[in-house]
C-alpha cells in the first residue's frame, strides 16, 4: 500500500466527512442527511443513500473541463460503484424516511480515485448516521459493517497492490476490489488491459486486495476509535 490517511470532520458542516488519501490521490468525502427520499421510495417508511463523484479541475496534470450539463460515462460508473458500495454497510433501510447523499471530490489525482472515494465515503457514513441519531432524525443507525476498496493489477509480470497512475497505464490487468469489514465481497471489477489473465492470476490478484483491505479496516477502525 501507499501512505495511507484519513481524517475526519473536515467539513464542519457536514453530518460526516472525511478528507482521505493514498498516496498522492487526494479524495474529500461528505456525507450529508437531508429529510424526505426520492419520488420512487416516499410513502414505504424506508430510507435512502446515494453517491456522486467528482474530480476538480486540476486534480490531474493538465486541466480537465467541468461536468455541468452532462456527466461522462466514466463518473456515472464510479458514482454508481460508490453508491452500492456503500449500501452494502447498511442490513436495511428501515430507519425513516431519509436520504443520505455522499459526496466525493477528487482534489488530486493519482491513481486509486475510486477505491480511495470508497474507503472515505464509509467513514463519512458512519459520522453521519451517528450524527443523524443524535439529532433524532433517526431512532438508530443502520451501519452493521464498514467497506473498503483497493486496486491490484499486474505490472511488468508482477502483482502489484495499490497501484498509481504510472503503474496503472502499465498494468497489464487492472482490477478494484471492494470487501466489507465481515470479510465478503462486493464488488470485483477486472480487466484484461493487454489480452487474458488466468483463473490462477485472478485468485493471487484478490487474496492481495484482501490483504490490502484488512489494513485500510484497521486504519478506519483506529480514525473511528472502535474496537
Amino acid at each position: 500500500m501507499r501512505a495511507v490517511s484519513l481524517e475526519r470532520g473536515v467539513a464542519e458542516y457536514a453530518e460526516g466527512s472525511c478528507l482521505v488519501a493514498f498516496g498522492k490521490t487526494r479524495v474529500l468525502c461528505t456525507a450529508s442527511v437531508e429529510a424526505g427520499v426520492p419520488g420512487w421510495r416516499k410513502g414505504s417508511g424506508q430510507g435512502w443513500l446515494t453517491a456522486e463523484y467528482a474530480m476538480l479541475p486540476r486534480a490531474t496534470k493538465t486541466r480537465t473541463q467541468r461536468e455541468r450539463s452532462q456527466i461522462g460515462g466514466r463518473t456515472q460508473e464510479i458514482q454508481r460503484l460508490i453508491g452500492r458500495s456503500v449500501r452494502a454497510m447498511l442490513d436495511d433501510f428501515r430507519f425513516g424516511e431519509v436520504t443520505v447523499r455522499v459526496d466525493c471530490d477528487v482534489l488530486q489525482a493519482d491513481g486509486g480515485t475510486r477505491t480511495a472515494s470508497i474507503t472515505g465515503a464509509a467513514v463519512a457514513v458512519v459520522d453521519a448516521f451517528d450524527t443523524a441519531v443524535r439529532a433524532g432524525l433517526v431512532k438508530a443507525s443502520p451501519v452493521r459493517r464498514r467497506v473498503a476498496a483497493v486496486s491490484v493489477g499486474i505490472v511488468d509480470g508482477v502483482p502489484r497492490l495499490d497501484l498509481d497512475y504510472e503503474q496503472d497505464v502499465r498494468a497489464a490487468v487492472d482490477m478494484n476490489v471492494v470487501m466489507t469489514s465481515e470479510g465478503g465481497l462486493v464488488e470485483v471489477q477486472g480487466t484484461g488491459e493487454h489480452g487474458t489473465f488466468s483463473r490462477a492470476e485472478l485468485d493471487r490478484l484478490v487474496d492481495l486486495a484482501e490483504l490490502g483491505i484488512r489494513d485500510l479496516d484497521a486504519r478506519q477502525r483506529a480514525a473511528l476509535g472502535v474496537a
